[in-house]
């Protein structure tokens, strides 16, 4: 799956999705901006996350270099390319100025060469959702980089303290969870560990609002706050489809009308992809068995055991032609 759990989407949803989320308030708002902020940043990874955070951190200008890498050249090209993409899609809405979008990107640095982020200040990951990629990749950066450099992963669901663990440094380490697109969606959730040192997370909140962001906090829970509330009310949605309570139209309409939602449950769920949603509960089934929060609901594994994924493979709950959704698969 790709480091974040949430959208991948077209402008029109992403429309819908803001709404959904621009309710969250920043519940840290009277942290002032702080002159530590980083010089130097690094962001690993410039998949569907990646570039995006690069980005975001490049058009700040608060920092004097941004360096992206990957470990493979077709993957730093295709982030390179997301990025200029992007930038001259701003340009051409006339969001940013030329002059602006070359200077942003002219502050990023593209390598392969991990050894040029040892320096860094302050580390981004944005790698696939594999807890043992995860570790193992700290575990190298803990030993490379200078002492002083703050880790933070932009993992959807993954445990922020392994990860910490893993990197020999988990006073130096903090989630920051960003949301798809990161162009346009302004939450980032920044989530501290029992090891986390206050000052290290005072700095990477502060790094979060300079880039224009609306940061709010969070400790190392399942979820964070917006997944933790957002899935088991997907899995409970389709609990009740299991128990045959509603119809899946019903239960979209219900929660559209009812609680002003920009779209229901199911409709939601299909969007995400129904593995992805899978692989988030099964995670967490597995790792917290107690919380009675986390179900698996069957008709969610017997549509993903069908190749029934949802958008991305044209059923799930609905029918999907592309990005336009369909009646409900009857």
């Amino acid at each position: 799956i790709t480091s974040n759990f949430y959208y991948d989407t077209e402008l029109s949803h992403n429309n819908m999705l803001s709404r959904f989320l621009s309710s969250a308030s920043a519940r840290h708002a009277n942290h002032v901006r702080t002159l530590a902020t980083f010089d130097k940043v690094g962001i690993i990874g410039l998949g569907l996350m990646g570039h995006g955070i690069c980005q975001a951190a490049a058009m700040a200008n608060n920092s004097s270099q941004i360096v992206a890498f990957e470990n493979e050249q077709g993957f730093l090209d295709g982030g390179k390319t997301r990025i200029e993409n992007s930038l001259n899609t701003m340009v051409k809405k006339e969001r940013i100025s030329r002059d602006d979008a070359d200077a942003a990107l002219n502050r990023i640095v593209f390598t392969t060469d991990v050894s040029q982020i040892a320096n860094a200040d302050f580390i981004v990951e944005a790698v696939i959702e594999n807890i043992d990629l995860k570790k193992s990749l700290y575990s190298q950066l803990g030993a490379e980089c200078k002492p002083e450099t703050i880790f933070a992963s932009n993992t959807s669901s993954l445990s922020i303290t392994e990860m910490a663990e893993s990197s020999g440094r988990p006073d130096k380490f903090v989630g920051v969870h960003f949301f798809n697109p990161v162009q346009l969606m302004k939450l980032v959730e920044v989530v501290r560990t029992e090891h986390t040192d206050p000052d290290v997370y005072d700095k990477a909140f502060a790094w979060v609002q300079e880039i224009g962001k609306v940061a709010v906090a969070c400790n190392d829970t399942p979820g964070f706050i917006v997944n933790r509330l957002l899935v088991p009310s997907l899995m409970q949605a389709m609990a009740m489809v299991d128990r045959n309570d509603a119809s899946v139209k019903d239960i979209d309409i219900s929660m559209k009308l009812g609680a002003g939602h920009p779209m229901g449950p199911l409709h939601l769920a299909d969007y995400i992809g129904l593995d992805t949603c899978l692989f988030i509960v099964e995670g967490w089934v597995e790792n917290f068995p107690d919380e009675r929060a986390f179900i698996i609901p069957d008709c969610l594994k017997a549509k993903v055991a069908a190749g029934d994924l949802g958008r991305k493979s044209g059923r799930g709950f609905y029918n999907w032609d592309g990005e336009r959704r369909g009646d409900p698969v009857s």
